[in-house]
């Protein structure tokens, strides 16, 4: 096809997207994503402020992680279970009030009490916007699932990077108290929810008006038990996954200045670079797993990441930034994939299955960054990495997924 022929394919294929009837309430789900992630990520940024300023010891701030990450991850399979008995119109807006408060007390608290208080509020924020927003994504996607839920998991990667940046230059400079000025941003994600509260609200008396057309296609595609095997083998793709994002999320720029004595500078420009990497895996492995089905893109994406990863501890730095690259993208492919997957899976908890699934992950990706943390300091920075590499061969569980036709969920 000439070039001429493929921006015309192109522009085809994006008028077509953007046709959607449910368009804009996408981009809506992607920027309140990416508010939330943003302001969720003020928290480990400002450890080291708030470490210095309250005299804490490094227990401390593994106390604060750990609150948050009960309240951020392990609440979510419950929001989302909760909400789908009782669906509710303003779930969204109410998370940020929670998140919001949070971010007040973040602000001002001087107590130990009053840090792990404001950290829960905000987690609980994340437990209630990501099952529920992801609900709606797929709710509002219809036939174009894969391609919705990339949207919406980008707005996430995207306000989780840029939200360090923001701290950096609003708040380190000033002091803790100027973390107010995050709620600029909370007052956005409010406007933002507006379309989608009042599409979902419009959903949800189509629903009571004519409940028949939304359930025809709610039977569950396996049994019980094989659902619940499938769900673990699931589980341990997941595991694979972000015990490895974890090593390169979290230790990469220690990586790069311990074995390639680069400047701290540098090493966060190869770290943007690899930010970049999971932003465009997440947003092109939704759209092929419409195309091609959700069990290829899972099996390509985590088993594919292995030659990456395995050579990467052995390059050179420009090696280094193309392989890491490389593995981001394949990796971060994989997420749009599994969640749809495990939904329809079970077509009648949307909520449940995606608070278990996001909070599966986040909950592997923080309790992994502290068993490496451990590892790093007994092991050196290295041999992280030559042991993680071997994570993606996990993939190879993918085999025992049974293939399913990318089903219809409710419409």
């Amino acid at each position: 096809m000439s070039i001429s022929g493929k921006i015309k394919l192109f522009q085809a294929k994006t008028k077509e997207l953007m046709s959607m009837p449910a368009f804009p309430v996408l981009l809506a789900l992607c920027a309140a994503h990416s508010l939330n992630d943003l302001l969720q990520s003020v928290i480990t940024a400002v450890y080291p402020m708030l470490k210095e300023e309250l005299s804490l010891d490094f227990a401390q701030i593994g106390l604060i992680t750990l609150v948050y990450q009960i309240s951020s991850s392990i609440f979510q399979p419950v929001v989302g279970f909760a909400f789908d008995k009782r669906p509710f119109v303003y779930s969204l807006p109410m998370g940020m009030v929670s998140t919001s408060i949070g971010i007040i007390l973040f602000s001002y608290c001087t107590t130990m009490w009053g840090i792990l208080l404001a950290v829960f509020m905000v987690g609980i924020g994340s437990a209630t916007l990501h099952p529920e927003a992801s609900r709606i994504t797929s709710l509002a996607g219809r036939a174009r699932r894969g391609f919705a839920q990339s949207i919406f998991q980008v707005g996430g990667n995207f306000g989780g990077s840029i939200g360090p940046l923001l701290v950096a230059l609003i708040v380190a400079p000033h002091g803790r108290h100027y973390i107010l000025w995050f709620l600029v941003f909370s007052t956005i994600a409010f406007a933002v929810m507006r379309p989608i509260v009042r599409w979902y609200g419009n959903y949800l008396n189509d629903v009571r008006k004519h409940p028949e057309s939304h359930t025809k296609t709610l039977s569950l595609p396996l049994s019980k038990w094989r659902t619940v095997f499938v769900i673990c083998v699931i589980m341990v793709l997941i595991f694979s996954k972000y015990v490895y994002l974890a090593s390169l999320s979290s230790y990469y720029t220690f990586y790069l200045m311990d074995k390639f004595d680069v400047s701290v500078k540098t090493s966060q420009i190869f770290l943007f670079i690899f930010v970049v990497s999971t932003a465009a895996g997440t947003l092109v492995g939704g759209p092929i797993g419409d195309k091609y089905g959700r069990k290829l893109v899972i099996w390509v994406s985590i088993l594919g990441t292995a030659p990456f990863s395995l050579l990467l501890p052995h390059v050179s730095l420009p090696l280094t930034a193309l392989l890491s690259f490389c593995a981001g993208f394949m990796l971060s492919s994989a997420f749009p994939a599994i969640l749809l997957y495990a939904q329809e899976l079970l077509p009648t908890k949307l909520g449940m299955i995606s608070g278990l699934f996001f909070g599966f992950a986040f909950g592997v990706g923080g309790i992994a960054s502290a068993v490496l943390g451990n590892f790093a300091d007994r092991y050196g920075i290295e041999a992280i990495y030559n042991f993680c590499a071997y994570m993606p061969l996990l993939g190879i569980v993918a085999c025992l997924l049974p293939n399913l036709k990318n089903r219809e969920l409710p419409k």
